[in-house]
């Protein structure tokens, strides 16, 4: 197959709705309402056999928080292959030109949903964390014990912006949650509190240090469900409130889903052990530009260290060859090393990298894993104290 790959546009949009409701089983919009095509917070990109469209996905403009810092990021979603047009390689061409068209407008990391991996990892993506849902008994919740000078109340118009502060200080102590500014969110406060059935806070001293948005779902008693999207805090009377508020459903919701990830603090509160996995979403990360991606990102004042390393086999070109990194005063100054190959030096493949810059895997494992070689183990500690320290999160799902 001869594929050629472009930008999509509006003349595009009955190809693209056939591809996605063949893909996902429903309509992207209803067949009613005209497609968005073009729009600020994302391009899409079709491959085409002659004037067939045949493949097609989009990137979303995110920042996404890395060590500290928010990073820019193309979110790849909506990646579709017509049924008869798989496994013939238009897959690479798209991938290939779409990364490369991110990395041209300044997205530094790449990340998506995968339904498959494997089909992924050739492009150098590995899979960092999960955007889940877990069910728990509302009773659970319920036994939490409310704390004193923590008043809980109901969020109005006037309260989104601290909420949105909350999230960020959480999310800044993260490696990979999306910042949620910027133009792939910019509905009004009034629409974000219409998302929700409730946003409760909770409230210290007059500081909004908690948040907790609720879906209150159909019907009541042992069958029915309390859906939590978002629980967030800054302190543990925070998590406490919230929770104990959550659980005051306790005799008309027999359960509570919430959306979560990672190694979540809300479990630390919970009298037992009943935390059950009902959904879960895999998130993979390549770095599509390395030198920015360890430029952005913040470090320790006290960190000092010169280190080095070989990429190989990045599928995006110019990526692969040496790099030196040296951190001090909380800044990392980055350089593509000239020349070949160091004899000894450290290599990392794409995924390597990716899951090393994520903080999601140790140098240890990375090598156990068969994507890390060479270099002296004792400099492991250092990559691992450099890139370590963070637990990988996401809390939107794409």
């Amino acid at each position: 197959m001869t594929t050629t790959v472009r930008r999509l546009g509006p003349q595009d949009a009955p190809a693209i709705r056939r591809l996605g409701e063949e893909a996902f089983g429903v309509p992207s919009t209803p067949a009613t309402e005209p497609l968005t095509v073009v729009a600020a917070d994302r391009t899409r990109f079709g491959a085409f056999d002659g004037d067939r469209l045949v493949a097609q996905s989009t990137d979303r403009h995110f920042d996404s928080w890395m060590g500290g810092r928010p990073i820019p990021t193309s979110g790849i979603a909506g990646v579709t292959v017509g049924a008869e047009d798989r496994g013939r390689g238009g897959l690479g061409p798209l991938f290939g030109a779409m990364l490369e068209a991110a990395r041209d407008r300044g997205a530094v990391l790449s990340t998506l949903f995968p339904t498959a991996p494997r089909i992924y990892r050739r492009f150098g993506y590995e899979l960092v964390g999960s955007y889940d849902t877990v069910a728990v008994p509302t009773a659970a919740l319920a036994s939490v014990p409310r704390p004193a000078g923590v008043l809980t109340r109901r969020a109005e118009v006037g309260d989104v912006a601290a909420v949105r502060e909350v999230y960020d200080t959480w999310a800044a102590a993260q490696n990979g949650p999306l910042t949620r500014r910027g133009v792939s969110f910019n509905e009004s406060e009034a629409d974000y509190l219409a998302r929700f059935t409730g946003v409760t806070l909770a409230v210290e001293e007059g500081r909004t240090v908690g948040y907790a948005a609720w879906h209150r779902g159909q019907g009541y008693g042992e069958q029915a469900t309390l859906e939590v999207q978002d629980l967030v805090a800054l302190t543990a009377e925070a998590y406490a409130a919230l929770l104990a508020v959550l659980g005051s459903f306790a005799s008309v919701t027999g359960t509570t889903t919430i959306a979560t990830s990672g190694a979540d603090p809300v479990r630390l509160f919970l009298p037992g052990l009943a935390w059950s996995g009902v959904g879960a979403s895999a998130y993979m990360l390549r770095v599509l530009d390395p030198v920015a991606a360890f430029r952005l990102r913040s470090w320790a004042p006290g960190l000092r260290v010169q280190l080095g390393f070989t990429l190989r086999g990045d599928a995006l070109p110019g990526n692969d060859g040496g790099y030196r990194i040296a951190v001090a005063d909380g800044r990392a100054v980055v350089e593509r090393r000239p020349g070949g190959p160091v004899p000894g030096e450290r290599v990392l493949t794409a995924r390597g990298l990716a899951l090393a810059y994520a903080g999601a895997q140790s140098s240890a494992n990375l090598r156990f894993a068969g994507l890390l070689s060479g270099g002296r183990v004792v400099e492991d500690q250092d990559w691992d104290a450099l890139l370590g320290g963070r637990q990988v999160h996401i809390r939107n799902y794409f």
